[in-house]
């Protein structure tokens, strides 16, 4: 098994006697369910239902919530949450320079840490909170624990240090997106994006932002386009290279890492007769297992 600690992952933490209500209005899952048992993956939309934020949620040992989400866009996270806190009980703090997030991969992962191969699945660690992935229980664990206990404990527990492109590389073989790399902000929609397969959005927990259009996209059959996992024939493209189908627009390209990558596709030029093309290069769609296309329903 491997480890890698991911530098571009920063750690909101939300606490105080409305904490709860306060994310519940906002986020696409069911805050309630998160405990020390439990973690879960969700995303925050503008009030049109276009993607802003994905992240994970943990219960840290207090009580309180912790919010992994990308370091870089961490302060418009914050600055959005604030807007929406009013008079709530509620403290929202940065303390990414408390912790660090860690991906642990490889092999039978879950079941060698002793873990139920359930997504989301979480259990205290090094302080901190080590949790089976909630999108899915094959891209491993995540924990979040202060940085000096992180690394030391993963290794007690049998762990090799690599680097953070390994992960990455891990994820572009199981098709999960990474947050804005994949999903455009204020344009994506959830189910473009494989959220309901990921466990991303909860339709029994009531309102949340932007719970109408997700919802209408889901009950009217309205997805067109999906993230998709792809091999590359060729040179890599670039993000946001146009992809054709016999001359056609077809998609553009997301993150990619030698020859895996994600890519925005039209449903309707997946497994049709022309071949992909993103220039020279050829896109060939390698539909991940969990993916649920429309056709395959």
């Amino acid at each position: 098994m491997k480890y890698a600690i991911l530098p571009n992952r920063g750690v909101i933490r939300v606490s105080g006697a409305d904490a709860r209500d306060f994310l519940q209005g906002l986020v696409s899952n069911d805050v309630e369910k998160v405990s020390p048992e439990r973690s879960i993956y969700a995303a925050f939309l503008t009030p049109q239902g276009k993607y802003l934020f994905d992240f994970f949620i943990v219960q840290a040992a207090d009580g309180g919530l912790l919010i992994d989400c990308e370091a870089d866009r961490l302060d418009d996270f914050m600055r959005r949450l604030n807007m929406y806190r009013l008079r709530a009980a509620v403290d929202i703090e940065d303390v990414t320079g408390s912790f660090a997030v860690a991906a642990v991969f490889g092999g039978e992962t879950a079941a060698s840490l002793g873990f139920e191969a359930e997504p989301g699945a979480a259990r205290p660690c090094a302080e901190g909170i080590a949790y089976v992935d909630p999108r899915l229980a094959d891209a491993g664990l995540r924990g979040i624990a202060p940085a000096a206990n992180l690394g030391p404990a993963l290794e007690a527990m049998g762990c090799a240090e690599a680097a953070a492109e390994s992960y990455d590389a891990h994820r572009l073989a199981l098709g999960l997106p990474d947050g804005s790399r994949d999903m455009e902000v204020d344009k994506a929609i959830l189910l473009e994006s494989g959220f309901e397969e990921l466990h991303g959005v909860d339709w029994d927990k009531g309102c949340f932002m932007g719970q109408e259009l997700t919802a209408r996209t889901k009950y009217r059959g309205l997805v067109k386009k999906r993230l998709l996992p792809v091999q590359i024939d060729g040179p890599l493209p670039s993000p946001g290279t146009r992809i054709t189908a016999g001359g056609k627009d077809a998609g553009e390209m997301r993150s990619g890492q030698g020859s895996r990558a994600i890519a925005l596709l039209r449903l309707e030029a997946v497994g049709g007769e022309a071949p992909l093309m993103a220039g020279e290069t050829r896109i060939i769609p390698d539909i991940a297992p969990w993916v649920a296309l429309p056709e395959a329903e």
